[in-house]
């Protein structure tokens, strides 16, 4: 299959593309559908959410190019973005779900999704300080 035979550099970047994008439609969304049919607060949240999707999304495309590049150690790399894909569906999608459901509950689930996308951040910092991880 397609999927199986791309590189793990080919897929975060398609993965960035399609977090990036659907980042796009989600602001769009809350500008022009949700817009007075949930309150500013709500709005505001699932602003948010789009907002940390797309910072996510770039950031993933970065890691895609350091691993194509080899800039920066790999086994690292892949952990950051696979941490940085979790935690940004799990954050944006517990904002969205809360600003359309209303339910606070909803909420609590953010922090581990933010709790990931520390962790990424966190293993490409170690990915940069280890340097590549093949010999040049």
């Amino acid at each position: 299959s397609p999927v199986a035979a791309m590189t793990l550099d080919r897929l975060f970047f398609a993965l960035a593309a399609l977090l990036g994008g659907t980042a796009v439609a989600a602001g769009a969304f809350a500008t022009h559908a949700l817009r007075g049919q949930i309150t500013p607060r709500l709005l505001e949240v699932f602003e948010t959410g789009s907002r940390y999707q797309m910072y996510h999304a770039l950031t993933l495309a970065v890691v895609a190019l350091a691993l194509r590049s080899s800039l920066g150690h790999a086994t690292w790399l892949v952990a950051g973005g696979w941490a940085l894909v979790v935690g940004t569906v799990i954050f944006s999608g517990s904002l969205y779900a809360l600003s359309l459901s209303g339910v606070g509950l909803l909420g609590a689930v953010a922090p581990l999704g933010g709790g990931a996308l520390i962790v990424g951040w966190g293993c490409l910092a170690v990915a940069a300080w280890l340097g590549s991880s093949s010999p040049t």
